[in-house]
Protein backbone atom coordinates (compact mmCIF):
# COMPACT_ATOMS: atom_id res chain seq x y z
CA UNK A 1 0.00 0.00 0.00
CA UNK A 2 2.97 1.80 0.78
CA UNK A 3 4.21 2.09 -2.51
CA UNK A 4 1.59 3.01 -4.47
CA UNK A 5 1.11 6.32 -2.63
CA UNK A 6 4.43 6.66 -3.20
CA UNK A 7 3.66 6.45 -6.86
CA UNK A 8 1.27 8.67 -6.67
CA UNK A 9 3.24 11.45 -4.65
CA UNK A 10 6.12 10.94 -7.39
CA UNK A 11 3.83 11.12 -10.60
CA UNK A 12 1.91 14.48 -9.00
CA UNK A 13 5.66 16.03 -8.63
CA UNK A 14 6.74 15.19 -12.33
CA UNK A 15 3.37 16.60 -13.52
CA UNK A 16 3.72 20.06 -11.38
CA UNK A 17 7.25 20.17 -12.24
CA UNK A 18 6.54 19.66 -16.51
CA UNK A 19 3.45 22.01 -16.16
CA UNK A 20 5.78 25.08 -14.33
CA UNK A 21 8.66 24.21 -17.04
CA UNK A 22 6.01 24.84 -19.97
CA UNK A 23 4.11 28.27 -18.24
CA UNK A 24 7.80 29.69 -17.42
CA UNK A 25 8.59 30.97 -20.99
CA UNK A 26 4.98 31.76 -21.23
CA UNK A 27 4.19 35.38 -21.00
CA UNK A 28 0.75 36.16 -19.21
CA UNK A 29 -1.45 39.13 -18.59
CA UNK A 30 -0.90 40.92 -15.49
CA UNK A 31 -4.54 42.38 -15.17
CA UNK A 32 -6.77 39.28 -16.26
CA UNK A 33 -3.77 36.43 -15.65
CA UNK A 34 -4.66 34.64 -18.83
CA UNK A 35 -1.88 33.56 -21.43
CA UNK A 36 -2.31 35.33 -24.96
CA UNK A 37 -3.26 33.82 -28.14
CA UNK A 38 -0.45 33.64 -30.88
CA UNK A 39 -1.43 36.36 -32.75
CA UNK A 40 -2.19 38.52 -30.24
CA UNK A 41 -0.39 41.93 -29.16
CA UNK A 42 0.93 42.17 -25.59
CA UNK A 43 2.26 45.48 -24.78
CA UNK A 44 4.97 46.27 -21.60
CA UNK A 45 5.06 48.64 -19.17
CA UNK A 46 7.41 50.34 -17.13
CA UNK A 47 8.42 48.00 -13.87
CA UNK A 48 8.02 44.64 -16.67
CA UNK A 49 4.03 44.71 -16.56
CA UNK A 50 2.81 42.97 -18.83
CA UNK A 51 -0.85 43.48 -20.38
CA UNK A 52 -3.23 41.89 -23.16
CA UNK A 53 -4.99 43.97 -25.78
CA UNK A 54 -8.35 43.73 -23.66
CA UNK A 55 -6.40 45.38 -20.18
CA UNK A 56 -4.25 47.93 -22.08
CA UNK A 57 -7.87 49.57 -22.90
CA UNK A 58 -8.49 50.06 -19.16
CA UNK A 59 -4.94 52.07 -18.63
CA UNK A 60 -4.54 55.67 -19.37
CA UNK A 61 -0.76 55.27 -19.75
CA UNK A 62 1.27 54.92 -23.00
CA UNK A 63 3.41 51.14 -22.92
CA UNK A 64 6.94 50.69 -23.27
CA UNK A 65 6.71 48.72 -26.20
CA UNK A 66 4.51 46.10 -27.78
CA UNK A 67 4.77 43.00 -29.72
CA UNK A 68 3.05 40.14 -31.41
CA UNK A 69 3.17 36.63 -29.52
CA UNK A 70 4.36 33.97 -31.54
CA UNK A 71 3.81 30.07 -31.25
CA UNK A 72 6.35 28.13 -29.94
CA UNK A 73 7.83 27.06 -33.31
CA UNK A 74 9.02 30.58 -34.07
CA UNK A 75 12.36 31.15 -34.35
CA UNK A 76 13.02 26.97 -35.00
CA UNK A 77 11.86 26.51 -38.29
CA UNK A 78 13.97 25.72 -41.28
CA UNK A 79 13.69 27.63 -44.64
CA UNK A 80 14.65 25.52 -47.54
CA UNK A 81 16.66 27.30 -49.97
CA UNK A 82 18.11 26.71 -53.18
CA UNK A 83 21.83 26.35 -52.86
CA UNK A 84 23.13 24.88 -56.11
CA UNK A 85 24.96 26.80 -58.57
CA UNK A 86 23.35 28.84 -61.25
CA UNK A 87 23.52 27.04 -64.60
CA UNK A 88 25.98 28.60 -67.35
CA UNK A 89 24.67 29.32 -71.16
CA UNK A 90 27.02 26.31 -72.06
CA UNK A 91 24.94 24.18 -69.76
CA UNK A 92 21.77 25.28 -70.85
CA UNK A 93 22.50 25.03 -74.54
CA UNK A 94 23.84 21.23 -73.79
CA UNK A 95 20.50 20.22 -71.94
CA UNK A 96 18.29 21.18 -74.80
CA UNK A 97 20.40 19.52 -77.42
CA UNK A 98 20.35 16.61 -75.34
CA UNK A 99 16.31 16.76 -75.13
CA UNK A 100 16.10 17.06 -78.76
CA UNK A 101 18.24 14.15 -79.46
CA UNK A 102 16.14 11.74 -76.68
CA UNK A 103 12.91 13.67 -78.56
Amino acid sequence: MLRISQSADLERQLLRRSVMALSAGRDTCDGCHRTPLQGERVHHYEGGRVLCELCRAERREQPVGSRVVHGGEHGTTVRITDQRPERSERDRRAARRRAARAA
